[in-house]
């Protein structure tokens, strides 16, 4: 009996414990994937040094060589780089996803409010929006936008003068450039102003609880606006106006909004707005019935109820899908070279790739951009979301 008792108990195989082969598993799988990404890096060096094709980045000070029909920075194709043509393909890129987001989430905020409107006209054309803009291809749209309305305008020498010194015409959209003189202060004012009034709300108005919301936005208000007011008039700030001047063959002066930029624009927005108007209108719908009727029986209209008790609840159900649309509406913005506005993708994934050929390095610096620039708003409206978030006692 002791013998038996005092025998060591039996060896049990690692393959056996369960946390072992946890962790064997995933080491195998690390590894593999590892010797798959070097077969695939070592497998493209191969036949890029086969090809004689160059590699690195060593292409990026070499001078460009060619024209960008929009550009936000100084940019000439006899001396730009290739690392300046990718910087002004970004900011265009950007330039149209956060100008796209704003008009979007208005847009679509109107028509999600409206399909749930006591006017039936109103409910069914918003609902007819809806249905009509979501299930037509966004690429359809955008040449539909770009061929069928924009270029079908008058010729430059026929163009339409608008009010206040502007032209359009089939090349686009002219109107005065403002010039800015001595706003150096007034900017620096505004940035003052608005810490000034972030400090106010998050740390002082709190502790000031006999201030009404009427003041204390009153008060916020003025520290935005009393600043650069005061720092415009101290150092006599001017604003003045560069008017486009018509020529014989073109028009000089001014600025130019491109087609391409306002057809890709617009259907970005009209495309994206009908989805933003859906998650708008499910998130209206998530919040109980109860809470409409206590605001009316407290005397508050409809519009008061909207604004002050629906929709910051509905916000909750709202911000993940919007958040969706956002990047949506950011990664969509790559079918601008479909009607040849200059994106990121038009550009560097175009023409910079095809006057370098260096496909690896311009391919996944495009896409590493886009993944940024996703991972960033992502993150924003996680933020904005954990914020809204409805926290248990």
């Amino acid at each position: 009996m002791t013998e038996r008792f005092d025998r060591a108990p039996p060896r049990i195989s690692p393959f056996r414990d369960p946390r072992f082969r946890s962790i064997a598993f995933q080491v195998a799988l690390c590894v593999l994937i590892g010797l798959a990404i070097y077969g695939a890096v070592w497998n493209a060096a191969a036949n890029l040094a086969r090809a004689n094709i160059a590699t690195g980045f060593a292409f990026w000070d070499h001078t460009a060589g060619f024209d960008i029909s929009q550009t936000l920075i100084p940019y000439r194709a006899d001396v730009s780089t290739y690392g300046r043509a990718f910087l002004v393909g970004l900011l265009n890129t950007l330039l149209v996803a956060v100008l796209g987001i704003v008009l979007a989430t208005i847009l679509g905020f109107v028509i999600g409010i409206s399909q749930l409107s006591n006017n039936f006209l109103v409910s069914r054309l918003a609902a007819a929006y809806v249905e009509l803009i979501r299930n037509i291809p966004l690429l359809l749209q955008l040449l539909f936008w770009y061929n069928a309305v924009l270029k079908t305008l008058p010729s430059i020498r026929e163009s339409a003068v608008l009010p206040g010194g502007s032209y359009l015409n089939n090349r686009g959209l002219f109107l005065p450039r403002p010039e800015f003189h001595g706003l150096d202060a007034v900017v620096i004012a505004l940035a003052v102003g608005i810490l000034a009034a972030l400090a106010f709300s998050y740390l002082l108005r709190p502790r000031l609880k006999r201030l009404s919301r009427a003041t204390g936005a009153a008060v916020t208000a003025m520290l935005v606006v009393v600043p650069p007011l005061a720092a415009y008039f101290a150092v006599g700030a001017s604003v003045a106006f560069d008017y486009p001047q018509m020529g014989r063959f073109n028009i000089r002066g001014g600025i130019e909004i491109l087609p391409e930029f306002f057809a890709l624009l617009v259907g970005l927005v009209i495309y994206t707005a009908a989805f933003i108007a859906e998650a708008v209108r499910a998130g209206l719908m998530a919040v109980p019935k109860g809470q409409t009727e206590a605001a009316y029986a407290l005397g508050l209209r409809r519009g008061a109820t909207l604004k002050l008790v629906v929709i910051p609840q509905a916000m909750r159900v709202i911000i993940p899908p919007l958040t969706n649309q956002y990047l949506n509406l950011t990664k969509n913005s790559s079918l601008a070279v479909a009607i040849g506005y200059p994106d990121l993708v038009q550009v560097f994934a175009g023409t910079v790739l095809n006057n370098t050929g260096q496909a690896v390095e311009v391919i996944a610096l495009t896409m590493a951009v886009y993944l940024v620039i996703s991972l960033a708003t992502s993150l924003l409206m996680n933020w904005y979301n954990a914020r809204m978030a409805l926290v248990e006692r």
